[in-house]
């Protein structure tokens, strides 16, 4: 069972993203503030859930939350300033966003960027210790998969509806034949050659 708060503060919110890996699409970032009491038994960390999952928690966690918020970097954001920054201006983008201001911080992973004077906390494996991180991470993911199957309608060579932007063989093997999109990201190796713009 996924612990409920780390630090005591009832406006607590969990941080998270997803897509920093990707070759293609927004880095996204969500931010979760939980009920303090919160318990679900399902919730985990995104990539321990598969799809049918992710979408029946999302529900619940929007109908839950007490606030909830998406922050998006775009590939041209990130080939600007590099995924790191790019990364910690989608989270905070998305703290920004909380309908209630956040008296405290948990954030995924080892590495933040202070927001505006709210108290934070990283948290290496976050998502799959404490509720309102795997929320986040729940939110972040589900989004942008919406996200690149949207962008898959108008570039459907890429296999976005399948892998979502990441390297898999299909992905790389579509931009070697057909180019680059301005969805991907240019900073990312995506072929050792230079490779056209995708014209539409």
């Amino acid at each position: 069972m996924l612990l409920a708060g780390f630090s005591g503060k009832i406006l607590e919110a969990g941080v998270d993203e997803a897509g920093r890996g990707c070759l293609a699409g927004p880095v996204v970032a969500a931010a979760v503030i939980l009920p303090p009491d919160y318990k679900h038994k399902l919730l985990n960390d995104s990539k321990q859930l598969n799809k049918k999952q992710r979408e029946l928690i999302r529900e619940d966690v929007l109908r839950d939350a007490v606030t909830w918020a998406i922050g998006e970097a775009t590939p041209a954001e990130i080939d600007e300033i590099n995924i790191l920054q790019a990364t910690y201006l989608a989270m905070h983008r998305a703290v920004a966003s909380l309908a209630e201001t956040a008296e405290y911080l948990i954030v995924d992973g080892n590495r933040f960027k202070p927001y505006a004077g709210v108290p934070h906390t990283c948290i290496v494996k976050g998502d799959g210790k404490y509720l309102a991180i795997a929320a986040a991470s729940v939110l972040a993911k589900t989004h942008r998969d919406d996200v690149m199957q949207q962008l898959a309608k108008t570039y459907d060579m890429f296999g976005w509806e399948r892998n979502a932007g990441y390297p898999t063989p299909e992905h790389r093997q579509a931009i070697a034949l057909h180019g680059a999109t301005p969805y991907h990201r240019r900073s990312f190796t995506l072929l050792p050659n230079q490779l056209p713009i995708f014209e539409l």
